[in-house]
């Protein structure tokens, strides 16, 4: 049995617990996504850079959500990964 996640099931982790919680602080996503820093910090930058997630300005600053792109690549990856087990 395989214990590695790949690259997209990281993302797919992260962008979950952001359709979870809504908005959520970095920390937060690092931990419910079951990463370490640096790891955490080289998904989210990708994230962030591609405009899969946003920093909110209200209510709570330093919180991030998933921006309609994102929405739409977690959805492909669940399908991929259904097709893939």
């Amino acid at each position: 049995m395989r214990t590695e996640r790949s690259r997209w099931e990281i993302i797919r982790d992260m962008l979950t617990v952001l359709t979870e919680d809504k908005k959520s602080k970095k920390t937060r996503i690092m931990q419910r996504a079951c990463l370490d820093w640096r790891n955490f910090q080289r998904y989210f930058n990708f994230l962030l850079e591609e405009k899969f997630v946003t920093k909110c300005d209200n209510p709570e600053p330093e919180s991030y959500e998933l921006t309609e792109n994102g929405k739409e690549l977690l959805k492909r990856l669940k399908v991929v990964g259904e097709m893939l087990h």
